[in-house]
């Protein structure tokens, strides 16, 4: 679990799949009120406060989107309340408003450009030349439809995971925030460029 201060009333927090399974949970689990999943809720607002002072004290938006391959990001934002509300409040009596996003689309993150050249002149010669390339904040994006690679959804993880980490951005804020370096066929054009250029000279 990771979680990060976004602004002074909300957090992100991300969850991989591993740390849904050691809680005995699925991601389908969450599109349901069960107890396990209120726990989880309770867990997530404990860490928040230990780790960045955020105090659910009130009424709660949460925002769940399920990325694909990598976990779920959870954005949590306190609403603003009249005072004197809180004089009775439990952690039992946390009103949440939940909207759940999912995607199929693969995102993973880099540290370079470097990183991102040595995917391509591996992932080129299997056959997998799409995915739309950005960058954000000193680090770059590929965004990959699952449905354009013949790799089985194991094998294609296991090189992404090889050259970078799954991106906690989501999609929305990396197109509305970040830059598209390519729009389409980016391997292919990685490789074109800087792979097979280089084995010429």
């Amino acid at each position: 679990m990771r979680l990060e201060r976004l602004n002074y009333n909300k957090i992100k927090i991300f969850l991989t799949f591993d740390d849904l399974l050691e809680r005995g949970l699925t991601k389908e689990d969450l599109w349901q009120n069960a107890p396990k999943v209120q726990q989880l809720f309770r867990d997530m607002m404990h860490e928040a406060n230990k780790e960045l002072g955020f105090e659910a004290d009130g009424p709660i938006a949460v925002e769940v989107f399920s990325l694909q391959a990598q976990g779920m990001v959870v954005i949590v934002t306190k609403e603003h309340q009249e005072i004197g509300l809180d004089e009775d409040f439990s952690d039992d009596f946390i009103e949440m408003q939940v909207t759940l996003d999912e995607s199929e689309d693969i995102l993973y993150e880099f540290a370079s450009f470097e990183d991102v050249i040595s995917l391509a002149e591996r992932l080129y010669p299997l056959g997998i030349e799409d995915g739309k390339l950005y960058s954000f904040q000193n680090h770059f994006y590929l965004l990959l439809e699952e449905s354009a690679t013949s790799l089985s959804h194991e094998n294609l993880i296991a090189i992404l995971a090889e050259f970078g980490n799954s991106a906690t951005i989501t999609i929305y804020r990396l197109m509305e925030y970040g830059k598209e370096l390519m729009a389409e066929r980016a391997l292919a054009q990685l490789y074109h460029y800087f792979v097979a250029k280089s084995n010429l000279n």
